[in-house]
């Protein structure tokens, strides 16, 4: 279970526990990764971070807001112009 209590700024959670937190599948995480809508997290020198395995983590707070963005996409109703 992921932990939301804790400092989300600083929080890096894996895909699986990206996509836990926001009631989606990993698949959609890594596919926000794949078109800009959730970067990975970097480090103080700019590198990207890793856990253990090489598997890219993701701040809580970017997760978050990715989620929150491509909801907000998804409620998005464009009507027919009238000619």
């Amino acid at each position: 279970m992921v932990d939301l209590t804790a400092d989300l700024r600083t929080q890096l959670w894996t895909a699986t526990q990206a996509a836990e937190a926001a009631a989606v599948s990993p698949h959609v995480v890594r596919n926000w990764k794949y078109r800009g809508v959730l970067d990975q997290a970097r480090d103080d020198a700019g590198q990207p971070v890793v856990d253990r395995h090489g598997r890219p983590l993701f701040r809580a707070i970017d997760v978050i807001r990715a989620e929150k963005a491509t909801r907000e996409k998804a409620r998005r109703v464009y009507m027919p112009q009238a000619a």
